[in-house]
């Protein structure tokens, strides 16, 4: 099973948010971190999903050391979400 990181985001007054550096324009929200943290796997899942039925490439995940080193992604939380596919 892949592991892909997903960070976490929060700003005052919204919910938390997981965004993927793997996956540019992927992201999900949940009124807690257990919430986002389950949505994530679903988003992540159907996102993925669609690539292969569009017959595009999946990346591979990234080392989390390569994205805590990018400046484009500052790292609130990360957490490693599972890619669930059938």
């Amino acid at each position: 099973m892949r592991l892909y990181v997903g960070l976490i985001h929060k700003e005052a007054g919204c919910h938390f948010g997981v965004s993927f550096p793997d996956f540019p324009g992927v992201v999900t929200a949940g009124a807690t971190v257990d919430e986002a943290r389950d949505l994530s796997e679903e988003a992540l899942a159907f996102h993925v999903e669609g690539m292969i039925e569009d017959g595009k490439a999946v990346p591979p995940p990234s080392p989390f050391e390569q994205i805590e080193a990018d400046p484009e992604h500052p790292v609130w939380s990360a957490i490693l979400v599972p890619l669930k596919i059938n």
